[in-house]
């Protein structure tokens, strides 16, 4: 089995950090290594790693620290540069894998020798309706989040790269100084520009949060912009369909209906990324015969009001591990 290294690029992300650890490492296959790649946060981020590291002795978890420049690109840059496996995973910390993520990760590098990038659906674990959201995702993503007539795009939230296929391009990615592209579709197009294969896992799924369409209009403009500003720096490429036209679909019902849900959550004084991993948790406990006593006792008292409301990161089906741009 291939090793796969998980690497969680960390800037002030203290409200979320731990439990990003807890699902990182609690899968059906432990990680080669989860490597936290702090760069300069100044809450307390840092010390809540330490505090895992000497709590979880057994968990592959290193803090490392890059502090040369601010900015998410120089930061991944780093933590892909030090890992050590055979692929390189990468979310952000305020992601929720699925317990068997690292598991379906590598069978996917496995099975498929030429594959050099792989991504997935995602689903939206402090919304509602998460099954709907999560196979509509996975439909935009399979037809329409491709460049270069079917090729597929990687999703920073839930991606992986091959190792080797990394030390080709890791020169000559855009280092973005003014902070205007998106850098997880510019790796994609980096990949395909040297010839090197992405493909889609319908099992390799990612919980994120809908903070984004929390922002306001102006801001949700400029967050689009970087799908255009990235292709002009990749005139070389297209699209024969334009992700971003779904969004703006979207961004006036999730805007309006984000806040009422997060008020909700608050009077129930719900966290819903625990929530979700928690739900998948005691799925993977049920398969497995595994105990739950690890677990904190508050965490395992959801009522049947929140177990009704909290889909989480529902199975997709079985069938198809991943499709290509040629399926």
């Amino acid at each position: 089995m291939l090793k796969v290294s998980l690497i969680i690029p960390a800037w002030n992300e203290e409200e979320h950090i731990v439990d990003c650890l807890l699902n990182a490492t609690r899968q059906t296959v432990m990680p080669h290594e989860v490597l936290v790649v702090d760069n300069r946060s100044t809450d307390h981020t840092v010390e809540l790693v330490q505090e895992f590291i000497r709590e979880h002795p057994e968990a592959p978890v290193q803090l490392l620290h890059q502090n040369e420049e601010q900015g998410l690109i120089p930061t991944r840059n780093y933590g892909f540069n030090h890992a050590t496996g055979d692929v390189l995973g990468r979310f952000d910390a305020d992601c929720m894998l699925k317990p068997d993520w690292v598991e379906v990760v590598s069978g996917i590098f496995t099975e498929d020798a030429e594959a050099m990038g792989a991504t997935g659906p995602v689903t939206y674990y402090d919304m509602p309706i998460r099954k709907i959201s999560l196979r509509g995702d996975n439909s935009v993503r399979r037809h329409s989040y491709r460049a270069d007539g079917g090729q597929v795009l990687l999703f920073g939230s839930n991606m992986a790269v091959r190792k080797t296929a990394w030390d080709i391009i890791k020169d000559e990615v855009c280092p973005d100084k003014e902070d205007k592209m998106h850098e997880d579709i510019d790796i994609s197009l980096h990949l395909l520009g040297r010839g090197l294969k992405t493909v889609y896992s319908q099992r390799m799924i990612c919980g994120i949060s809908a903070r984004r369409m929390d922002t306001s209009l102006r801001s949700f403009h400029s967050y689009m912009d970087r799908f255009k500003n990235t292709f002009n720096a990749h005139p070389e490429h297209w699209r024969k369909h334009k992700s971003e036209h779904t969004l703006y679909l979207m961004y006036p019902w999730l805007h309006a209906l984000y806040p009422i849900y997060q008020q909700y959550l608050e009077l129930r004084d719900i966290n819903p990324a625990v929530r979700v991993w928690l739900k998948e948790q005691m799925k993977r406990a049920r398969k497995s015969g595994e105990t739950l006593d690890d677990l904190p006792d508050s965490e395992l008292t959801m009522n049947a009001d929140d177990e009704a409301t909290s889909d989480g990161l529902d199975e997709m089906v079985d069938a198809g591990t991943y499709t290509t741009a040629d399926e």
